[in-house]
């Protein structure tokens, strides 16, 4: 992919300039992120901003609006492209979840373009994913997403992730268990208890989690869930040191769609408030974005850097994160790795409260047993 990514006006955009092949003749992506100025020929023309539209959502390659001064960038286009970095915020009072307001339009787009240039294949397959993903219910986004994330593993950009990361000793066993479950009365608390690991998304972790869910799921007399994490973090994500140690992909793809925790904590949104605190990244933010409530401590920061792997979320958060904030800010958060703090997750619907976290002591109440299933034992997150 060229350092600079190519860059055209709404009206070459309407002319078919994005729509050469996106394979080169040796198979290779030719240019898989076109720059759309929306401040340029054809802007303020409405026949051309249709025409534009059209094209871009059949186009194969990532479109990274840029709008910079004048009248707001036009909904028609801005929602038909991938994301649309803006200057400064609209004056009125429309939705803009298809564009993120930024110090510097220009910084923001060769950063962007940097960061498809160094894994342009996983770029490219979660934008695929993000648009196959309108329309689709909870559970067949979680297939989609997991089939494109097998796929990456395979590839050679996870590869070259997994070779300059080095060979990693497995984690070792947790101190206690790994999730602790308490009921009081119609009230359930699942408490995340890996603290020495920042709560790390492992397969011991995995396992208990969606254990203590499916308790709540199968009885209807839990009328209210609480979901949060012990130690300095909510969770910081998949555990590193298991990424690439799956023996078969087929068997983990089955897994992370029939036996992980972010369709049950869909399944349980309505009975279900997560909050979190501290490092919420990866699965810490995919997971619980399921939930019908999330609070977040004012400490609490998100972020998903999948991407700079040679991955995409592969936890649910293709599915979560586009409906609270939509697919153009989830295309943002999930190429750039962005580091998103508590009240701006607030204003774009990340999460839907900042408050102070309740305390997870678990005196005087019910601990349940949380053993993990024989069939979900031993498989890794990646």
């Amino acid at each position: 992919m060229p350092s600079h990514p190519t860059r055209v006006t709404v009206r070459q955009l309407a002319d078919g300039a994005a729509d050469t092949p996106l394979l080169d003749d040796t198979g290779g992506l030719d240019t898989p992120l076109t720059v759309v100025d929306l401040t340029g020929a054809g802007a303020d023309q409405p026949s051309v901003l249709a025409a534009a539209a059209q094209r871009a959502r059949v186009a194969d390659r990532i479109l990274l609006g840029i709008h910079r001064g004048g009248p707001p960038a036009p909904d028609i286009l801005t929602d038909a492209l991938d994301l649309t970095y803006v200057d400064a915020a609209p004056a009125d009072d429309r939705d803009e979840r298809s564009t993120v307001v930024v110090a510097d339009a220009l910084r923001a787009v060769a950063d962007f373009a940097s960061r498809v240039a160094a894994n342009p294949q996983a770029a490219t397959v979660l934008r695929q994913v993000l648009r196959c993903g309108d329309g689709l219910d909870a559970r067949a986004g979680v297939d989609v997403e997991s089939l494109a994330y097998s796929t990456l593993l395979g590839g050679t950009e996870f590869a070259r992730w997994l070779a300059r990361r080095g060979p990693r000793p497995l984690p070792p066993p947790p101190h206690g268990e790994p999730v602790l479950v308490a009921r009081d009365g119609a009230d359930l608390r699942i408490t995340l208890n890996r603290p020495e690991r920042r709560n790390a998304y492992g397969a011991r972790l995995r396992d208990a989690l969606t254990s203590a869910l499916t308790v709540a799921t199968a009885d209807p007399s839990i009328t209210r869930v609480t979901l949060d994490g012990a130690g300095p973090s909510f969770c910081a994500g998949g555990d590193l040191d298991e990424f690439g140690t799956t023996p078969d992909l087929t068997l983990a793809h089955l897994i992370r769609t029939r036996a992980g925790a972010g369709l049950l904590v869909h399944e349980l949104a309505d009975r279900l408030e997560a909050h979190v605190h501290g490092a919420c990244v990866g699965g810490g933010i995919e997971i619980p974005a399921f939930a019908g409530t999330v609070v977040a401590s004012a400490d609490a920061w998100f972020r998903l850097p999948e991407i700079e792997m040679g991955l995409i979320p592969g936890a649910g958060g293709t599915v979560s994160i586009p409906r609270r904030i939509g697919r153009w800010r989830a295309m943002h958060l999930f190429v750039t790795g962005a580091r998103l703090d508590a009240p701006t997750a607030l204003d774009w619907g990340l999460v839907d409260a900042i408050g102070r976290p309740e305390p997870t002591t678990q005196a005087s109440k019910r601990l349940l047993q949380t053993g993990n299933s024989p069939v979900m034992m031993g498989e890794t997150r990646a």
